[in-house]
This record gives C-alpha cells, structure tokens and sequence, in this order.
C-alpha cells in the first residue's frame, strides 16, 4: 500500500490537528483530575468530538482521583472491557456497567 505524498501544507495542517486533538484529550483528562468534569461528560461529549472517541479508557480510568493502572485494569477486566478499547468502542451495556460501577459521582 502506498502512502499519498503530503504536501509541507498538509503535513503542518495534520501536525496542528494532532496537537489539538492531545491537547483536548489533555485537558479532559486534567479535568477529570481536579474534579470539574465526570466520566458521565466526558461520554457525552466523545458523542461529538472525535478527540474525545480516541481516548483509551484506560486512560479515561487512570485520570479519576485514586485510580492507578492497577486499579484501571482490575476494573476493566471485571467489567469486561478490553485493555486497549477506546471511548468510541464501548457498547451501550459497558457504557452503562461502567457507570454504575463508579457510582452516582460519575
């Protein structure tokens, strides 16, 4: 398979694209953090930002407060998500167990 080559116009335009796409994932993360956000928001919101639908929720776990890897994967396991699934791959029924499972605060 061949790649299309760039032009340096597209290459900078991808490149600002990306960073803006970390940056929001960054922030949200930061959010979830220092509590000014939720789990709920941020599933909400993935619905219409595609930055957003490509965080790992692994990730997504290890933000919360008292969440490291160790407890994001027990949780993932018994929940039966897989380790590398992202927001945008998460079935209605994980969405919901997942929610459940971090309570109202959520």
């Amino acid at each position: 398979m061949n790649l299309p080559q760039l032009t340096p116009q597209d290459r900078e335009d991808a490149r600002n694209k990306a960073l803006a796409a970390r940056t929001l994932r960054s922030r949200a993360k930061q959010d979830l953090k220092t509590g000014r956000t939720s789990v709920t928001a941020i599933l909400e919101t993935a619905a219409a930002e595609p930055a957003l639908d490509r965080l790992k929720v692994c990730d997504l776990l290890e933000a919360l407060p008292g969440i490291g890897k160790v407890r994001a994967t027990v949780i993932m396991s018994e929940l039966g998500i897989a380790p590398t699934r992202r927001v945008r791959g998460l079935g209605v029924h994980q969405r919901r167990a997942l929610l459940e499972y971090l309570g109202p605060e959520a």
